[in-house]
């Protein structure tokens, strides 16, 4: 997460660089059948960050909470099998109109909450990473052990049997 977007000069910078890490996409693909990602594939520019779509999810639970789940999916859709620019404020509110609400009375609600929420979702970022989690997705397991990454289903079997392996030898010293 990047607490303040790139200037345009530095999107174009980065986009070649972007494009190629959209290709890392084919293994949480290859993970998850029904989940849709696309390595980049169109004109638009890869997001700024990703604080202007965390900041739209949290103004949306409050904006129109019926809608929030489904914006949150129209969010990670938008972004891994549209290419959709999901740090852009018109895709935001497009992505808004399309789960129920009203394109421009979400956008000045997001222009209204932007400094408070932003802060919330920066104060989370530091939060996490204070507590050794450094990567999109990260399971915590047990409350002590950060998985980062997708991993497949025996993967978080193996880690979880580990850990009631060790729960019940511990248990058993006592």
């Amino acid at each position: 997460m990047r607490p303040t977007e790139k200037t345009l000069a530095e999107q174009h910078a980065a986009q070649a660089k972007f494009v190629e890490y959209t290709q890392s996409w084919a293994r949480p693909a290859a993970l998850e059948p029904e989940a849709v990602f696309r390595p980049w594939a169109t004109k638009n520019l890869g997001p700024s960050g990703s604080l202007p779509a965390q900041v739209a999810a949290k103004v949306m639970d409050d904006f129109l909470p019926s809608s929030s789940d489904a914006f949150h999916w129209r969010l990670l859709e938008a972004y891994f099998s549209e290419n959709r620019t999901i740090s852009d404020r018109e895709v935001l509110g497009d992505l808004a109109a399309e789960v129920g609400g009203d394109r421009d009375d979400f956008l000045d609600a997001l222009s209204e909450l932007w400094p408070v929420t932003a802060a919330q979702v920066i104060d989370e970022h530091n939060s996490a990473v204070a507590q050794g989690i450094t990567a999109v997705p990260t399971t915590v397991i047990g409350g002590l052990l950060p998985v980062p990454g997708a991993q497949d289903v025996s993967s978080f079997i193996n880690w979880i049997d580990r850990m009631l392996t060790r729960r019940s030898s511990a248990s058993d010293l006592h």
